[in-house]
């Protein structure tokens, strides 16, 4: 009876591992290169923390989300963010809209348009990921992970924001 027992624990805690696997997109799911970090699920059911406007050479549209602690930090006034905190940064192009311009009789309205510059993620574990200021970095284009070369310019850019934990994005309630 005991060998049963521990027979359909095992295989219960297997199903378990294999069904969390799934629901995560399992050990296939591409990781970035350097970081090794892979898309979290669901972020795009988190929390909005901020929006952006970024002129220049990117303009975009941005919108900055977080995961449960990551939102609960910027909420504190946190100057640091506790590890597993998680921010998301999704971007859009910034388009004039035409149909809302009409409304409005001028020309003052822009909107999102497509997708553009990838889906970045900045991960906080202050050990795993010491020697870029606690933050392990991710851009996914098409769901594929950029190259390294991409990678090792995330943490040189945010070195600006050091004073904010490595953060650009400031909480806008």
């Amino acid at each position: 009876m005991r060998r049963t027992s521990y027979s359909l624990l095992a295989l219960a805690t297997l199903a378990g591992a294999v069904g969390a696997s799934s629901a995560t997109g399992g050990v296939d799911e591409k990781a970035s290169p350097i970081f090794g970090v892979k898309t979290p699920p669901g972020y795009r059911n988190w929390s909005l923390i901020s929006v952006a406007h970024e002129e220049g050479d990117l303009n975009d549209l941005r919108a900055v989300l977080g995961n449960d602690i990551a939102v609960r930090a910027f909420r504190e006034g946190k100057r640091s963010l506790p590890d597993g905190a998680i921010v998301a940064r999704l971007a859009w192009r910034y388009v004039s809209s035409d149909e809302n311009n009409k409304a409005f009789g001028r020309a003052q309205s822009f909107v999102a348009g497509a997708g553009v510059n990838g889906i970045q993620f900045m991960v906080k574990s202050s050990k795993k990921y010491a020697s870029t200021g606690g933050w392990g970095f991710a851009q996914f284009n098409d769901g594929t992970p950029a190259d390294e070369a991409k990678h090792r310019t995330c943490f040189p850019c945010h070195e600006a924001a050091k004073a904010r934990d490595f953060v650009f994005t400031q909480y806008s309630p």
